[in-house]
């Protein structure tokens, strides 16, 4: 396998490149353009080393480079730093050809995004995920927003970027758990869409979490395909991008419950073990597929259960969630092994009994 880099083309108006592969920040250069003149760069306060490497970079190209330090994971999703943005912006008068640069997590890709969709109504941003989630999953699809009191990502808008930088050697000094918890997301894209992901966590779980592994690359690259290509036939989420949030209509009820300091890779992997569960007993999946989440995700030291007492509140956050229509809650079950569902109000006592298959 070649370790040359991937070039993914995601369709849309007009579509963008997702360059995967290793050494890949001097790409900088092409995807900002010549028109760029300006650039904000957001990152958490945690990357100062790696922000100032990358404003080195941009400068050295020609542009001027306004830091935007902000704080770590969904912390930074708030309306607070959306303001400091703003500010930010508008003293360095960024025009509609000037452009906004996010490196760090998925946090920072909502963030940044949102920021580029809202100044102007709309200028480029480019994202460089120095994660394993936002690799494979904020990064892509042009979905930006932060979180309320009330629950996650309910405001934002669809935006996408310019280009999406994935160099698999920022991933060098993530942590492990953070590292982990990006599997959730890989391993969503297995069941939706993609068995051969399954099979290849399965075949030596130690070599799939091996970050200079092929296999870790080909898992990377596979997964990236699915999402470009689903955002691609329905970007605004009116039908079928909804398979993506399967395993998420809980796990955003646990992070709001947790107040977002539980991984979001972490709250999936509980939340699909629930709608594994709810697709067995409504008889639409068979107990060898459902089984098949908690074996997959227990091998990767993924929670697969969360605990009892918290079922009332967790209901109540799964009231907000957006796939709701009318005030009907709805879910991605699945069918069959890559075949997702939609399953359409069920009861709280449908949702209950699921519930008890998965809690502690």
């Amino acid at each position: 396998m070649s370790r040359a880099t991937t070039v993914i083309n995601a369709p849309g108006t007009p579509g963008y490149q997702v360059l995967v592969g290793r050494g890949l920040l001097d790409e900088l250069k092409t995807s900002l353009g010549d028109a760029v003149r300006k650039v904000l760069l957001v990152y958490p306060e945690g990357m100062q080393a790696s922000a100032e490497l990358i404003a080195e970079t941009m400068t050295s190209l020609g542009k001027q480079i306004w830091q935007l330090p902000v704080a770590d994971g969904e912390n930074a999703k708030t309306d607070k730093w959306l303001s400091v943005a703003w500010s930010s912006l508008g003293q360095a008068e960024f025009s509609r050809s000037d452009a906004v640069v996010s490196l760090g997590g998925g946090a920072t890709t909502d963030l940044a995004g949102f920021i580029a969709a809202t100044w102007l109504r709309g200028i480029s941003v480019i994202h460089i995920p120095t994660t394993l989630l936002g690799m494979v999953d904020a990064a892509i699809g042009g979905k930006t927003g932060i979180n309320t009191l009330e629950g996650k990502n309910l405001v934002g808008a669809f935006h996408e970027p310019k280009a999406v930088i994935v160099d698999l050697d920022t991933l060098e000094s993530l942590p492990k758990l953070e590292l982990i918890s990006g599997f959730g997301e890989i391993v969503k894209y297995g069941f939706i869409a993609d068995p051969v992901i399954l099979d290849l966590i399965e075949e030596d779980v130690e070599d799939a979490r091996n970050i200079h592994s092929d296999r870790f690359e080909e898992l990377v690259r596979r997964s990236i395909a699915i999402k470009t290509s689903v955002v691609g036939q329905d970007f605004k989420e009116s039908s079928l991008r909804e398979i993506l949030n399967y395993g998420h209509t809980l796990a955003h009820s646990i992070e709001l419950v947790e107040h977002f300091k539980w991984r979001h890779g972490r709250a999936v992997s509980v939340g699909l073990c629930f709608a594994a569960e709810l697709g067995r007993l409504t008889g639409r999946l068979s107990d060898d597929v459902a089984d098949r989440h908690k074996s997959i995700l227990k091998s990767l030291d993924l929670p697969t259960s969360y605990p009892a007492d918290r079922w009332e509140s967790l209901f109540t956050g799964m009231q907000v969630d957006k796939k709701s229509r009318g005030g009907m809650l709805r879910f991605v079950v699945l069918d069959g092994l890559a075949k997702p569902g939609i399953l359409e109000a069920p009861t709280k006592e449908m949702l209950f009994t699921a519930y008890q298959e998965i809690a502690e």
